[in-house]
This record gives C-alpha cells, structure tokens and sequence, in this order.
C-alpha cells in the first residue's frame, strides 16, 4: 500500500472524518440508532457530540426544513465542518456537561452516537439530556462494546502498542452495557432498555481507514503529549505498515470489512 500524505492537524481531522468514515462507518449506526428512537414528524432533535452531524443531519432530512434540530460538539473545527455540510441545522459549540441550551428549549429526542465514552462527567451529561428534554421525551445512546470484542482493532491496538506504548482507547471505554444503563438511569431516565448490536463497516479505501485509526491510537497514546507533528506523522506511518498485514485477512474485493459491535440504549423521561 502507498500511504496518502494526510496531515494531523486540527483543522485537517474533521475533513477526514467526514470524508473516510462518517459514510462506511458512523451512517450507517446513525440510521440504525434514529429507527430505534422512533423518529417522528414534528419532534425537536437535539444531537450531542455531534461530530460532523451525521446524526443531525439525517435527522433534518427526514423531518423536513421546517424542524428544529440542534448539533452540539465541543470541537470547533468539527462543528465548521458540519455547518458546511447542513447549514440549516442550529449548530453550537458546548460541554455535554452544561449544554448550551436555555431554560426554555425543550426537546422531544436527545440522541448521542459514540459520544458519551469520551466525556469527563458522565453523569453530568446524562443529567443535561434529562434536563433539556420535554415532558416524556426519549433519549438514544449509543457506545462501542468493549475492544476486546473487536478482534481487529485490538490486534491494531497491540501493533501500535510496541510504538507508542500502553494506552486506553477510549473509544471503548464505556464498552459495558449494565454501566450504560445505569448511567442513564442516575441521570433521571426511566424505561432504559440497552441492547447489543452488530454492523460490519465496509470501507473502499482500506488505507484511508488504516491511517485513521493510526492517528487516532497515536492520539490517545503517552507518546503524542509532546511530539511534534513530524514526529506523529512518521509514528502515523510506521503503525499504518504495522497494521496492514493484520488487516489483510478482512480484505472482500478490494474494501475492508471491519465487524463493530455497540451497545445501543433507549430510554425515556416521565
């Protein structure tokens, strides 16, 4: 494989997030995630971690230009970019844990796709969706499984390991379905059902996704607090020739299928 030349600035990471795994990868969960929380004509639609507004956006699609939904993400570049994808969507910048949502904004439906693993306070979050929501309004959440349930990843995971040392991968650091549960229960919902779902991500640019998630494990690891974006990019390179014969097995007429598995819970307030 011949490895693209993507930089890993914070401006760049949005672009390529939207380009190379919001449409095999985050699409596909969103659709599966607003048929699950039963989307219905005239409800408002918060969506929180937003992203690039996968969620939002086909949340806009389906409810028509007149609806009210709102993406919030704590990433400016993030959100500029899903600004530029869906302009009529009320995009804002903001802490899961103290939303920038006024006393009178009222939701029907809260959703957060892949996005509760990373906050610093959990229950503060679930508590603001609780908050921000309208009498019996309904919330949907969805977190990875553990990594150990992804085979190839953790087999990507101890690859970069030998490079960049231990680290946790948050990404899957709220992989139990019980804890989900209980989060969103704390947090003041009611009726929370959380079921285990599988997807398997089929992506046409294997080393596009490769890279990806070299940055990102390069991210979340010790070795990138005080490295220079030289030096990330040559660590990105080195884990991507590591990664790519473990991914060859996964290889289906040129795309790489890549099995995810999430917990996916429902619930609502009273």
């Amino acid at each position: 494989m011949t490895l693209p030349s993507y930089s890993m600035n914070v401006k760049t990471f949005p672009e390529l997030y939207e380009r190379q795994l919001v449409g095999p990868l985050f699409k596909p969960w969103a659709e599966d995630l607003l048929g699950r929380v039963s989307l219905a004509p005239g409800d408002r639609v918060l969506d929180i971690a937003c992203g690039t507004g996968i969620v939002a956006r086909l949340a806009k699609a389906r409810l028509g230009p007149d609806s009210l939904v709102v993406g919030i993400d704590s990433s400016p570049p993030m959100i500029a970019v899903a600004s530029e994808r869906e302009p009529t969507v009320d995009w804002r910048v903001g802490d899961a844990a103290a939303l920038p949502v006024t006393g009178s904004d009222r939701f029907d439906l809260v959703v957060c796709q892949q996005g509760m693993q990373f906050f610093a306070d959990r229950l503060g979050a679930a508590r603001e969706m609780r908050r921000v929501l309208a009498p019996g309004g309904r919330a949907g959440v969805s977190t990875w499984r553990p990594i150990e349930e992804h085979p190839l990843l953790l087999e990507f995971k101890r690859a970069a390991e030998r490079y960049v040392g231990p680290f946790v991968d948050q990404r899957h650091a709220l992989g139990d379905g019980g804890e989900l549960e209980r989060l969103l229960r704390a947090g003041g919902f009611v009726d929370v059902r959380v079921e285990t779902v599988t997807q398997t991500a089929s992506f046409e640019d294997p080393e596009a996704f490769l890279r990806m998630n070299a940055m990102a494990m390069i991210g979340m690891s010790g070795a990138a607090a005080d490295a220079s974006e030289s030096e990330r990019r040559r660590l990105a390179d080195i884990v991507t020739r590591e990664c790519e014969p473990l991914a060859a097995p996964y290889l289906r007429d040129g795309r790489l299928a890549v099995p995810y598995a999430s917990n996916v819970a429902v619930a609502r307030i009273s």
